[in-house]
């Protein structure tokens, strides 16, 4: 078992150097310190991560609750419903969509 490990350990660190002096990683360093461009986009993956955080999130759960409500409605309680029409006002709107699409085919507006 040891042999093994130490195997796969070896094939994992093959190509390290592990007696390099830093000089390198100083240079590289100083490389990324001086460059405007990864202060740019650490910058923009920054603001991405908030949207995506405050905003798409509640974009996604609005989607997946109004699937599930479109799958309950139509497998579950066999509401007929234009199926195409129905999932994608569904998924873009929510509930909201779902319960307006409800509301016009109880009052008959919807084929």
């Amino acid at each position: 078992m040891n042999a093994l490990i130490l195997d796969i350990f070896t094939e994992f660190a093959k190509g390290v150097n592990f007696g390099a002096t830093a000089e390198p990683a100083t240079t590289q360093a100083m490389q990324i310190l001086n460059n405007p461009a990864i202060l740019i986009t650490a910058i923009i993956l920054i603001a991405a991560t908030i949207f995506i955080l405050f905003f798409l999130k509640k974009v996604i759960i609005n989607s997946v609750l109004g699937g599930i409500i479109w799958g309950v409605s139509v497998i579950v309680f066999h509401v007929e419903l234009p199926l195409i029409p129905s999932f994608v006002i569904a998924i873009l709107f929510g509930p909201a969509g779902m319960g307006a699409m409800l509301l016009l085919k109880f009052f008959g507006l919807l084929a």
